[in-house]
């Protein structure tokens, strides 16, 4: 997924920023609402890490905003406010969740995934496609009963595949995912982590629509 994290403390950003890429999402950090709200313009985000106490404004406004201008991007807001009043308030205005600093950054990984299951249409993290079990949660596959090991670049690809089945995806929108990675993403960068995710996975797992994109292949 590609996530983008308003947070203006420095530290905990950086902690917060390292362990979405670790577990294989890319991450765009901002600190100011005003740099948030030009990234959601320019990019399309698959989650939003909302902090309530910005340099330049509360995230609440912010986020009724961009609900009232259509946007559906799944937030969850991080904040040291933890009074019911406030999280009634983040969810009223169109937060998927709400995490009360400060928090274990393990938790915040397992709640980007449940948000991210729950867009994507199942909220089970275990899924069966074809030969493959796969468990989100975990971030582990089995083919016919054998661990396959996957890359963070790998997985982050097979897990855009995972939430849009059946969905054509340009290489274009596969290259955001791997862009917490490297600055610049080689030309042939999908070409390469596809054939090795077929390798792995099976020839018939991703669909090719030449000069299009990718799809996940039927079970």
């Amino acid at each position: 997924m590609r996530i983008l994290l308003i947070e203006d403390d420095a530290v905990l950003g950086a902690a917060i920023r390292d362990q979405i890429a670790g577990d294989g999402h890319s991450a765009d950090w901002v600190t100011r609402l005003d740099a948030a709200g030009d990234a959601i313009v320019s990019a399309a985000y698959d989650l939003v890490l909302l902090d309530l106490m910005l340099p330049d404004g509360r995230g609440i406004p912010f986020l009724k905003s961009i609900r009232a201008k259509g946007d559906v991007t799944p937030v969850i807001i991080l904040t040291a406010l933890d009074q019911v009043s406030d999280r009634i308030a983040g969810l009223n205005a169109g937060a998927d969740d709400y995490l009360v600093k400060p928090f274990d950054l393990a938790e915040l990984s397992a709640r980007i995934g449940a948000v991210a299951r729950r867009y994507a249409g199942n909220p089970n993290p275990l899924i069966a496609h074809g030969d493959l079990e796969i468990d989100q949660a975990a971030r582990s596959i089995r083919r016919q009963g054998r661990p396959v090991t996957l890359t963070a670049r790998e997985w982050a690809l097979f897990e855009a595949f995972l939430a849009r089945p059946g969905q054509l995806l340009s290489k274009a929108q596969l290259e955001e995912k791997l862009y917490a990675f490297d600055k610049d993403v080689e030309s042939n960068a999908i070409e390469v982590h596809v054939s090795r995710l077929r390798k792995k996975l099976g020839a018939a797992v991703i669909e090719t629509e030449r000069g299009l994109g990718y799809r996940l292949g039927p079970p």
